[in-house]
């Protein structure tokens, strides 16, 4: 272990340690989470999956940090899209519920998302659950990780800079260069099913308090997952 990991371990207890010791706050947490969802979801992503590129790029070159990685322009792409990512919890955790009612299952209450609300188990919990990892993931994942390859290319392509990423972002050339069957084998073919939508899955099971946790967890595992795709493009080229 590096010197660099000890200190990014102990940053990390830092940050998380009030959590544990104090409840004001985790109660305060919840409080901006609920009041500035959309807010809430930039920081939360542009801080957690950032730092999850940063972990995949130590796995595979010994570094948290490299010239051209491009840490802030990461951080800017990562916060929009948690927003686009909360949006789409919204939209999917209350529409993937209304799918199954749609196809003759029964709810107990009047609006099908509120299953996922009640404690406990249940199989209807678990179907409700599980459509909103299976919608979720097929119709809005592989254009979501689509426009983050994009937006990775064209950090790396401007040499991780912020003046160089503000500048127009040539899309047919990067979807013409992007290696597609890297992205199909690997990011759509394995990751969904294998791993998005069993997660997303059990994301939706447990009470909607913990949700931000445990995406937040997610956030990194993306940001890791991502990364490594974003190098097997690279060694394939």
């Amino acid at each position: 272990m590096k010197r660099s990991d000890l200190y990014t371990l102990g940053a990390i207890v830092v940050i998380l340690l009030p959590f544990f010791i104090f409840p004001s706050f985790l109660e305060s947490y919840r409080d901006i989470n609920s009041k500035f969802p959309y807010l809430a979801s930039f920081v939360k992503f542009a801080i957690l999956a950032t730092f999850g590129e940063s972990l995949g790029l130590r796995i595979r070159s010994g570094r948290y940090w490299q010239k051209g990685f491009g840490l802030i322009p990461r951080a800017i792409v990562w916060g929009f899209l948690g927003i686009s990512i909360k949006m789409a919890f919204v939209i999917f955790g209350e529409g993937g519920p209304m799918i199954v009612k749609t196809l003759g299952v029964a709810f107990p209450t009047t609006v099908p998302s509120d299953v996922l609300r009640q404690p406990g188990f249940s199989w209807l919990k678990l179907l409700s659950a599980f459509s909103v990892g299976l919608t979720l993931n097929i119709f809005f994942a592989p254009v979501f990780m689509t426009c983050h390859r994009i937006t990775d290319m064209h950090i790396q392509t401007t040499g991780g800079t912020i003046k160089g990423f503000f500048t127009p972002v040539p899309v047919r050339e990067y979807i013409t260069n992007m290696e597609w069957p890297v992205f199909w084998d690997f990011v759509l073919k394995k990751t969904i099913p294998f791993f998005w939508i069993p997660a997303q899955t059990l994301n939706f099971m447990l009470p909607e308090e913990y949700r931000i946790l445990v995406a937040a967890i997610y956030s990194i595992i993306l940001g890791i997952l991502m990364s490594v795709a974003s190098t097997m493009q690279l060694k394939r080229l």
